[in-house]
């Protein structure tokens, strides 16, 4: 499958935009009329010059979002999200009427973009496993944009992942969960590798039990067509050790667990939207 895209602009090509430049170059992706990134020092901007990449550094090329954006289809802002409102008021001069506007930064509304550039915008939410191709990535469309311009935002974002396109008053939701769900899988492998330490193997050992299984189970849940619940109930034998240790992890009620904790995290997702 090959996946055609107008010329792009990465505005601030750090770890996520970084990762979406990687996805751009990968085979099957075609960028016509070209990659422009830019980022603040010249340091960074060589870390992500490479073929079919112009790249500009704003230390020593004061118009480089200027440069950058200049005739571009597709313009991804992925600076920090307190620098998202003088980015865009900065770029809007240049930027061409039909461009598409996306941004990556958390709380940051499309109507606060749509209140700096005449643009369609769009606002997305991926997670770091677009790092290795494996993001799973919320798209919320603003007011000014088409199904067209939707399905542009698609198809750049699924060169790193998998989409969900969803409402924006979802999208601090989805945050809790895809955007913060690495953190709570990575929390897990840490505390299950201290317990596997704690039984006495070696942090080696420990560490090759731990991310194996956990990379096992999830190609199996990948390649299986059942369900978590299904798998679960496979291993978990009556009367087995299995079935001891998920009622240990049920009594100490899991669910509400997650339940409290997503909640912090949306609460937390909110003050950021407001400005606190």
């Amino acid at each position: 499958m090959t996946t055609t895209l107008p010329s792009i602009a990465i505005i601030g090509a750090g770890a996520m935009g970084g990762a979406i430049l990687t996805g751009l170059l990968a085979p099957g992706v075609t960028v016509s009329g070209g990659i422009r990134v830019t980022n603040r020092t010249e340091a960074k901007a060589a870390l992500v010059r490479r073929p079919g990449v112009e790249s500009f550094a704003i230390e020593s090329t004061p118009d480089a979002n200027f440069r950058a954006v200049a005739g571009a289809g597709i313009v991804l802002i992925g600076v920090k999200p307190a620098m998202v409102p003088d980015t865009l008021a900065g770029l809007a001069p240049a930027l061409d009427p039909a461009a598409v506007v996306v941004s990556v930064a958390a709380g940051v509304t499309t109507a606060t973009m749509e209140s700096i550039v005449d643009n369609a915008v769009l606002r997305a939410m991926p997670n770091t496993p677009a790092i290795v191709g494996r993001a799973v990535t919320g798209l919320s469309a603003g007011s000014r944009a088409d199904e067209g311009q939707l399905a542009l935002g698609r198809s750049l974002f699924e060169t790193v992942g998998t989409v969900v396109e969803i409402p924006e008053t979802q999208i601090d939701a989805l945050s809790t969960i895809s955007g913060s769900g690495p953190a709570y899988v990575f929390y897990f492998i840490e505390e299950l590798t201290r317990t596997a330490v704690g039984l006495g193997f070696s942090p080696e050992q420990a560490e090759q039990l731990v991310n194996g299984t956990f990379l096992g189970a999830v190609e199996l849940l990948a390649a299986s067509h059942r369900t978590p619940e299904e798998l679960r109930l496979q291993v978990t034998s009556p009367k087995g050790t299995t079935e001891r240790a998920i009622a240990e992890l049920q009594a100490a009620d899991l669910k509400g667990i997650f339940d409290r904790a997503t909640a912090a995290a949306l609460a937390r997702a909110r003050e950021l939207a407001e400005g606190r």
